[in-house]
This record gives structure tokens, sequence and C-alpha cells, in this order.
């Protein structure tokens, strides 16, 4: 086929796919890592380059929690989404969302992991040591912020977070989180190791100010994913645009990668069967 018929054909698909219409540009959701200005700027040059790819508009959607980005998806107001590991499982149950994407480190590894964090000057040196304590957590839906760590809690003391801290928040964010340690709003939080070193390198807390106490195991990044009813060519050009960034752009999202690669559904099995052992069902989720 000729380069101007496959143009015309890529444009074709794309005014007539499921929910990438003229009347309504793409749209790219973002789950609220951090607060949503900063996702925003994360992903931009991703945007931007999609954009350039696909011969469209496309928009950011961020919501004030995970559940909200999982629900437009599933209500087909958006196409693409950033979502966790575990918001990822649950976007795959409520709205057919399909996994393409995840970045990869410098050091070649697609993961990253769960932290537990107290004040420097805390006596707690073990997880053990938090019994009774005032811990936050970032979100229902948050693997790293909540869900390995309730593993982990699970595994050490055989008790959910409820049952074995003397009280149990949602801060809402990596980032709240951290800020409640360095405040001394709480005695620990559990959050990810991402938005640890971010704000380090901002100066907005620092290792005299925010102790890393326990380290989870590695977890499987965060992907990309698609609604499983966009047209398969279309999902082909974006999955060949992200795939294929790093040639154009140094790549973006939420965290340092230097390129993109695929994205398996079997890549998430361990979040699926940390979801089993603890029991989880989709209201605890999905507050």
């Amino acid at each position: 086929m000729k380069p101007f018929l496959k143009k015309l054909c890529l444009a074709a698909c794309l005014t007539c796919v499921t929910g990438v219409a003229s009347a309504r540009d793409l749209v790219m959701g973002l789950i609220p890592a951090e607060n949503n200005e900063e996702m925003i700027k994360h992903f931009e040059p991703m945007r931007a380059l999609l954009e350039k790819k696909l011969g469209v508009k496309v928009k950011m959607f961020t919501a004030t929690d995970y559940a909200g980005v999982i629900e437009a998806m599933r209500k087909k107001r958006l196409d693409i989404a950033w979502l966790g590991p575990l918001s990822y499982i649950l976007a795959e149950k409520e709205a057919g969302a399909e996994a393409f994407a995840v970045g990869v480190n410098s050091d070649g590894s697609s993961t990253y992991r769960s932290i537990f964090v107290v004040p420097q000057d805390s006596p707690a040196r073990t997880l053990e040591d938090l019994k009774g304590k005032s811990v936050a957590f970032v979100e229902p839906a948050s693997t790293s912020g909540n869900l390995v760590p309730s593993f982990m809690l699970k595994q050490r003391t055989g008790q959910s977070p409820t049952q074995f801290f003397g009280k149990f928040t949602y801060a809402g964010s990596h980032d709240a989180a951290q800020m409640a340690v360095k405040n001394h709003a709480v005695d620990a939080i559990a959050a990810n190791d991402i938005s640890y070193k971010n704000l380090l390198a901002k100066g907005m807390i620092s290792e005299q100010s925010n102790r890393i106490l326990e380290t989870s195991m590695p977890i499987p990044d965060s992907p990309l994913t698609y609604r499983k009813d966009l047209d398969p060519a279309l999902k082909q050009k974006i999955r060949e645009t992200f795939y294929e960034a790093d040639k154009e752009i140094q790549v973006s999202g939420y965290g340092k990668f230097v390129r993109y690669t695929e994205a398996k559904p079997a890549d998430y099995q361990p979040i699926r069967d940390m979801v089993m052992t603890l029991g989880l069902g989709r209201d605890a989720l999905l507050k």
C-alpha cells in the first residue's frame, strides 16, 4: 500500500473507532499518584508525541482518586489510562482495560517497591514496632500504598492494618503520605519508593526527616492500558508510539524511564494473587 493510502486508512480508522470520533478527542487518564498538576507534567511529552503520531487531539484526564479514573474508562470517557498494578487489575474487570506498555528503568528493570517510612526520630526499627501506632497508607486501590504493605503486614503479624495499627487512615496520594511523616502528623506511612526519591530530589523531604523502615519485594511497574474495544489498528498505532518513543524524545512518565516495552496481563499475576490471599473484594478496593 502506498504511504498516502496508509495515512488515509489510519485517518478513517480514527474517525470511526469507538470513543475516538471527530466529536471527541482521544483522552488519556492518569491516577493521582502525585497531585494532578505534577502527573500531567510527567506525561506531557508522551501526550504530545501521541498527538503527533495519531493525528488527533490528545487530552489528559485526572481524578481525585484512583476509582475515578477506572470509572471514567468504564463509561468510555477515556481511551488510554496510566494505572497502578492494582488499579489495572480492577480496571481489567470493571472497564475492560488491557495492559500494553510499561516503563523500563536505566538498570533494565520494570519494577518499583513499597516502603514503610517513619520520622527520623521514631524509635521504630521494624514493622512490628508500629503496633498500636498512627499509620497512613495512600488509598484503597493503590498497589504500593495499600495492597503490598497490607500483604507484608499480614505475612509478618497475621493481622490487617485496621487490626494492627492504633489509627489507620489514607493520605490520598504518595506525596501527601510522605509529607504527613515529615510533619509528624502520623507515626508512619506506606507509599512507593518513586515518590520518596522524587521528593528527596526536590528537597521537600530529607533522609533526616523521613527514614525508610521497611522495603518490599520488587513490584511489577505501573502499566499503560487502553480499552479493549478500541479499533485494533488504533491500538497498534498507540503501542508503536510508546515502544518507539525513545527514538524521538526523552521518554516521560511517573518515574525515570529510558524507554517503554511491552506489558502483558500475565506480568501482573502476583498482584492478583495478593488480592486473593488477602480476600479483598471490589467494594474494599473501590471505596
